[in-house]
């Protein structure tokens, strides 16, 4: 007698609520059409597809710049800083990105070791710093992440004004959903936290 074949490999579904959720204990759904669920579904999909893409966008633009999440965060506010013509200070960068004072004394060092940023004297406080990106470091995260908000801003550009309503009126309401503002920090994760120029 033969082997038995092994079974086939069943797909896993990870969002579906009528397998998650068959008795509807928390999602809602009897008032949907079967075509209005497969468009909800769709939707869901395309969130899962988007996590994933940035996730994968974000992970090689640290590898391009050979850093780590949060010091790619720490560059990304320094040049919207230096735009805007904000002064950023260690306190300031260590306000944005939630972390100790010792912590920012740690990533300021390794930053600057990597010639990614300069420590400059503040232009009005002799007790603090002023932080700068390098221009190297600028043109490198211009090449890198730059380019990669650029094609997201196309992609809503070219979207009516009434479909960018409605899309921010969907991001609202997930923001609302979430109850994000009862975390602390994760308005920022979100990139929603506080200006350059906000009192740091």
């Amino acid at each position: 007698m033969g082997e038995e074949s092994p079974p086939p490999r069943r797909h896993v579904v990870l969002h579906d609520p009528r397998l998650s959720d068959p008795d509807e204990e928390l999602v809602r759904r009897a008032h949907l059409s079967d075509a209005e669920l497969a468009e909800v579904m769709r939707v869901l999909d395309a969130m899962r597809r988007w996590r994933e893409t940035e996730r994968a966008a974000n992970e090689a633009s640290q590898r391009y710049m050979k850093l780590g999440e949060t010091d790619m965060r720490a560059l990304r506010f320094l040049i919207a800083a230096q735009r805007q013509g904000v002064v950023a200070t260690p306190s300031r960068i260590a306000a944005h990105l939630g972390v100790s004072t010792a912590s920012m004394t740690k990533l300021l060092d390794r930053l600057a070791e990597g010639g990614h940023i300069r420590r400059m004297p503040h232009p009005s406080d002799r007790r603090s710093l002023a932080i700068e990106v390098t221009d190297e470091t600028r043109l490198a995260a211009r090449a890198s992440v730059g380019r990669t908000h650029a094609r997201r801003f196309d992609a809503i550009a070219a979207l009516t004004s009434g479909e960018r309503e409605a899309v921010a009126r969907f991001f609202d309401s997930l923001i609302a959903t979430a109850g994000i503002h009862d975390t602390p920090g994760i308005d920022e994760t979100l990139g929603l936290g506080a200006a350059p120029d906000a009192e740091g």
